[in-house]
């Protein structure tokens, strides 16, 4: 999910075929990120972590690692970050170090607010614009367009896989969309799915891109419409299997840009 906002866009940019170079640094600087995104959440997370069935057995409140070799792994995946960072354009390096307050400051926002989901997609989808800068070297309407409907779909599908834990959240204080939207969170999900939606159809037009973009938008607008329908708040399992499933829906977008774009 960190991933594919940044495939979009190296995608949109293309004349053709998407650059294999940048969607191979892309990958690797996704992989070691979202990892190091999901140490320092655990970091700082570690006291809420032990207090929650799902999460008690992660590494640090499970005592599996200290928080010292925590601290040294994070160091070790943002290095390696780095070395992909200095490998893109000028100002795809800007942007990539513009990200780094919002990622810092999301695991604090649970704390203070019901909606970390929308830091998190304002920190998740920046590879939206990175993308595309890395490819041009500079950025237009298209991929900001891309990224602010992206954060409407990370506020949807967090929401969804937040439904797990909201009993526990509530219990030890912690806020959550989950929490906010309740039993209305079907219509939350209409929502921002539908944001979503609209977005993918204006970046069609901005880009511009062809009707081949247009039928996969039509396609990964059925697949959210599915999501919403099948969703039941209660049920963890089937939360979890719908937040999943929005990696489906990535695919779908990424295979719509890069079938239209090498039609064109």
């Amino acid at each position: 999910l960190l991933l594919l906002p940044c495939w979009w866009s190296i995608a949109l940019a293309a004349d053709g075929m998407p650059d294999i170079r940048l969607l191979v640094l892309f990958a690797t600087g996704a992989i070691v990120m979202r990892g190091a995104g999901c140490t320092f959440n655990d970091i700082i997370d570690r006291d809420f972590d032990g207090r929650v069935e799902r999460t008690r057995s992660r590494p640090i409140p499970s005592g599996a690692v200290s928080v010292t070799q925590a601290w040294a792994f994070l160091v070790l995946q943002c290095l390696i970050g780095l070395a992909v960072l200095l490998a893109l354009s000028p100002l795809a390096i800007l942007l990539g170090i513009s990200s780094l307050a919002i990622v810092a400051a999301y695991p604090f926002m649970k704390r203070i607010t019901y909606w970390p989901q929308f830091v998190l997609g304002l920190a998740f989808n920046w590879g939206a614009l990175m993308g595309y800068a890395a490819a041009t070297n500079h950025l237009a309407l298209a991929p900001v367009l891309l990224y602010l409907g992206s954060i409407a779909w990370t506020i949807g599908y967090d929401t969804i896989y937040a439904h797990q834990d909201k009993d526990d959240d509530a219990l030890i204080g912690v806020k959550s969309t989950a929490l906010r939207f309740g039993a209305a969170t079907h219509r939350w999900m209409w929502l921002f799915y539908g944001i979503m939606a609209m977005a993918l159809v204006a970046v069609g037009v901005a880009a511009p891109l062809g009707p081949t973009y247009f039928v996969g938008v039509i396609l990964a607008a059925a697949h959210l419409v599915w999501q919403i329908r099948s969703l039941e708040i209660d049920d963890a399992t089937r939360c979890l299997k719908l937040f999943r499933s929005n990696r489906d829906f990535g695919l779908i977008v990424f295979a719509a840009i890069v079938i239209d774009r090498l039609i064109a």
